[in-house]
């Protein structure tokens, strides 16, 4: 048998940290991310459920694929969150990004840059959608890289002041002097129209009796099994939103409600069905809202291909690597 012949990939683009987020503002992600919600909804954009490898007691990784119109994607990231220890960050990793139709790699981005993208815009996103229109201040939970682009985005969609939560004065001041928000305490955080909880996961930070009738939740740090931000008490006493039911029930902010049996499938709407106009969305004007964000394939794909079309436009300069 002769063998196949092989030609080898010249060179691919590659785009750093600070060339994604040149590549993509935050109102061009949310509008990208959105359109990958409904993409999704229609089964236009499909993805695998996210796989886990354990990587004991420091962290995980995860890998991420998706495919949608004439792209497909592989995240390869990690989550290690005694990282910042070290001096390094607790989210590293790659996105690569292939032609559909032939395979052949057209651009490698840095994966951290990425999911704060598509997290500070599902952020917004699902505000829209399920806040109470007259929402405006924003309490923000963890003021990390994550959390301070769900403020940009939210800043971007029109939402604030808001207030920056943070253990780390430092980290907290600097975002809200950035925004012109002010630092404040968790409960002041849990005081605004809409709460946004980004932090590791491994503490509870939102109780039922710290409910207040009219909330919005976007609970976006609970991305992993036996991760939650939210006790059980107070997820079971909220209209519940996530964005993909396969993964949220088994590794999100609905794990430990789903796993007590207080909550099935029929008690949680897709994010993607309420933006399509195919599900019903905030019950009404006194209800408690949790979205349940936990990260989504095709919301990587979609900032990918966002910053690929901004690339090839000549707006944003890559380096290149040889294969």
């Amino acid at each position: 048998m002769r063998a196949a012949s092989c030609h080898a990939v010249s060179e691919i683009s590659v785009l750093d940290r600070n060339a994604v987020f040149a590549a993509v503002s935050p109102a061009a992600a949310i509008d990208a991310v959105r359109e990958a919600f409904l993409a999704h909804h229609r089964g236009e954009w499909v993805m695998p459920s996210k796989v886990y490898l354990q990587s004991p007691p420091h962290g995980d990784f995860r890998a991420m694929p998706a495919r949608g119109g004439d792209l497909a994607m592989l995240k390869w990231i990690s989550s290690f969150p005694g990282n910042g220890s070290s001096g390094l960050p607790s989210v590293i990793g790659v996105v690569i990004v292939n032609d559909a139709r032939t395979s052949v790699p057209l651009l490698m981005l840095d994966a951290g840059a990425v999911t704060a993208l598509r997290t500070g815009a599902v952020a917004a996103i699902a505000a829209r959608a399920l806040a109470r229109p007259d929402a405006r201040t924003v309490g923000l939970i963890g003021c990390g890289v994550n959390g301070a682009w769900a403020a940009r985005c939210l800043a971007t969609a029109g939402y604030g002041p808001g207030v920056c939560c943070d253990p780390r004065a430092d980290v907290a001041s600097a975002l809200a002097e950035e925004l012109g928000w002010r630092v404040g305490s968790r409960a002041q955080a849990l005081a605004c129209d809409i709460v946004c909880c980004v932090t590791p996961g491994h503490e509870i930070v939102v109780d039922a009796g710290d409910l207040r009738p009219g909330t919005h939740l976007n609970m976006l740090g609970a991305d992993g099994p036996g991760k939650a931000e939210a006790s059980i008490g107070a997820v079971a006493s909220c209209a519940l939103f996530c964005d993909e039911w396969a993964q949220a029930s088994h590794g999100g902010e609905l794990t430990g409600v789903v796993e007590a049996g207080l909550v099935g499938r029929d008690a949680v709407t897709d994010l993607g069905a309420v933006l399509a106009g195919d599900a019903a969305g905030r019950p009404g004007p006194e209800s408690v809202t949790l979205f349940d964000s936990t990260g989504l394939a095709i919301q990587d794909l979609a900032i990918a291909a966002a910053a690929l079309a901004a690339h090839r436009a000549g707006r944003v300069a890559a380096q290149t690597v040889r294969l």
